[in-house]
């Protein structure tokens, strides 16, 4: 089962390392990992995307809880949070399709960022669903490239 960890982190160098080395040491694949500073300038908040059952994760927890620069471990999985990601698509642009791409960018209400003779491309925000729908609808059209950010994710209201 795919579960979705906020850890909140001392913002300090090296601590991305061990949290990945963790996961490494112990043969746990990280399927998206994202970090960054938060209103505090002393923490930081990694959002980690990982598969496994309830026994591993209560594994990874612990084992996360032990490190030194570790604040805080949840496991957004079985409550109610909101997650999204940004990605960037570069599409192959011609005459005969740009108005294609830009239909469909406009229903997921993409945003065109970048705009050449041969080449558009579009940014994105949404959750997996969304991504994924608006992807498969812009194959046929000639994607050459792809970035994603990996998700971020919150607890939704005052939890």
């Amino acid at each position: 089962m795919k579960h979705t960890l906020s850890v909140l982190v001392e913002n300090e160098f090296g601590v991305l390392a061990r949290v990945v080395s963790l996961f490494s040491a112990r043969g746990f694949n990280i399927e998206s990992l994202c970090v960054a500073e938060t209103l505090d300038p002393t923490l930081s908040l990694i959002t980690i995307i990982t598969h496994g059952d309830e026994m591993i994760m209560e594994q990874i927890t612990k084992q996360l809880n032990k490190l030194i620069n570790v604040i805080k471990v949840t496991d957004l999985t079985a409550r109610k949070f909101v997650d999204r990601e940004l990605i960037l698509i570069k599409m192959k642009a011609t005459r005969t399709n740009r108005a294609e791409i830009l239909r469909i960018s406009d229903i997921f209400r993409g945003k065109v960022v970048d705009v050449s003779h041969k080449t558009l491309t579009i940014e994105v925000t949404g959750d997996e669903g969304k991504l994924a729908a608006m992807i498969e609808l812009l194959k046929p059209l000639g994607i050459r490239e792809i970035a994603r950010t990996g998700k971020i994710a919150m607890l939704r209201g005052a939890q």
